[in-house]
């Protein structure tokens, strides 16, 4: 059995609260991410509401589990802490 971590993608902007709350929880947790500012880059902000059907940040992803807002306690879970 391997285990292997599920990716994670954020989609944030620079002057969010709770986008820096996430980064701030996987960096404290050694999780690695990708990061999009999809308030400079105007594809991934496209992306970002064609998967989460709005604007708000922050938009995670971790494997295939799209989770809007900063909700911790289901973040943990998703990555298995």
């Amino acid at each position: 059995m391997t285990d292997t971590k599920p990716t994670v993608q954020i989609y944030s902007t620079p002057t969010c609260h709770f986008c820096h709350m996430a980064k701030d929880f996987f960096r404290e947790k050694n999780i690695s991410f990708t990061e999009y500012n999809v308030a400079s880059d105007l594809e991934k902000r496209k992306e970002m509401v064609t998967k989460s059907g709005q604007m708000g940040v922050p938009v995670i992803i971790i494997g295939d589990e799209l989770t809007v807002g900063y909700d911790k306690p289901k973040i943990a879970r998703l990555l298995g802490l």
